[in-house]
C-alpha cells in the first residue's frame, strides 16, 4: 500500500505537529543510521532522510497514530532510496573535468590515496571486515541484514517496510546471513574462532 493509497485520518495542525514531534522524530537517528547504510554515503544519507521527513509530514495523515512510527518512516526511506537509486541508474555518471584536472595538477597527486571514508566512519560501530562484507552485500540482502540485526525489527515489519511476503523476508534474511558468513569466514579464522 503506497503513502497515497493508505486510509486518511483527520489531523488538527496541532496533532500533525504533536505526531511528528512525538513519533516521528525520535527516530531521526535511525532512520539517518539506515540510510548511510543503504546510500554508504553521508551527504546522500541526509538528503535521504530529509526527504523522508518531508514525505512523513507531506501525507501525515495517512499515518494511524500510535502505531509502529519506526517502521512507517523505514518503508518511506527504503521507497524514496529504491525511487532514487532506479532514477540515478538511469542516468549517464557525470564528470567535473575541473575537479579531475585540479586534483592531477595538485601535489596530492603523488600521494597515496587514502582508504573509503565510509568504512572509515563505520569502524567504530563495527569492524573493517565486517563493515566491509556488508557494504559488498547487494543491496537487497544488506537492507535485510540492517532491519532485522541491526535495527531489531521483527519480520511482519519487515514485510510491511519492504513490501515483500514475510517467506521472501525470511528466506532473503537467510540467504543475506550465509553470503555474510562465507565473505567473514577467514576473518574468523584468523581472530581464532573454528568452523565448528
Amino acid at each position: 500500500m503506497e503513502l497515497e493509497d493508505a486510509p486518511r485520518q483527520h489531523y488538527s495542525e496541532k496533532e500533525k505537529q504533536e505526531i511528528f514531534d512525538g513519533e516521528f522524530m525520535p527516530h531521526i537517528h535511525s532512520m539517518y543510521n539506515f540510510g548511510y547504510r543503504l546510500t554508504l554515503d553521508r551527504d546522500d544519507a541526509k538528503d535521504l532522510v530529509q526527504d523522508t521527513y518531508l514525505k512523513a509530514f507531506r501525507f501525515i495523515e495517512s499515518f494511524q497514530k500510535g502505531t509502529n512510527a519506526k517502521a512507517w518512516l523505514f518503508r518511506i526511506l527504503k521507497n524514496s532510496f529504491i525511487n532514487d537509486y532506479r532514477k540515478k541508474s538511469k542516468e549517464p555518471s557525470k564528470v567535473d573535468y575541473q575537479e579531475v584536472e585540479a586534483y592531477y595538477n595538485s601535489e596530492e597527486v603523488d600521494r597515496q590515496i587514502t582508504p573509503d571514508l565510509r568504512v572509515e566512519s563505520l569502524k567504530d560501530m563495527i569492524g573493517d571486515e565486517i563493515s566491509n562484507a556488508l557494504n559488498s552485500l547487494d543491496v537487497d540482502f544488506r537492507t535485510v541484514i540492517i532491519l532485522c540485526d541491526l535495527e531489531g525489527f521483527k519480520y511482519e515489519e519487515m514485510a510491511k517496510i519492504l513490501d515483500i511476503p514475510i517467506g521472501t523476508v525470511r528466506s532473503r534474511l537467510h540467504r543475506a546471513r550465509n553470503l555474510l558468513k562465507e565473505k567473514l569466514k577467514s576473518y574468523a579464522q584468523s581472530m581464532g574462532y573454528n568452523k565448528a
